[in-house]
């Protein structure tokens, strides 16, 4: 199984939440809702799959059974914010150089 495509969409930061994600898996299955949390002190992500409360009890809407299927959605959605928030600097480093006259 392949991630096909990513989407992340940013929000203000609150509790180390900080973005949603949406894949599609092997161009056939679309799936959304993946939180993107900031580990403590700074040191990474980690991802959490959708949950709805149903009175007491707590469900799963989607999850990764397979690790490898797991670890593939992982990567993509990291490799893309990685991708997402290098342009972001590279775009404030053009700003302030050219605020600054260089």
């Amino acid at each position: 199984m392949q991630v096909t495509e990513v989407d992340i969409t940013f929000i203000k930061p609150k509790d180390g939440l900080i973005a949603f994600a949406s894949v599609v898996l092997d161009d056939q299955l679309f799936l959304s809702g993946i939180a993107l949390h900031s580990k403590l002190a700074g040191a990474g992500y980690r991802l959490t799959y959708p949950t709805r409360k149903v009175g007491e009890a707590q469900f799963s809407i989607f999850h990764p059974i397979r690790k490898s299927v797991g670890l593939a959605i992982e990567h993509a959605v990291l490799e893309k914010v990685k991708n997402v928030m290098s342009k972001r600097d590279a775009r404030y480093d053009r700003i302030d150089v050219g605020q600054t006259g260089f």
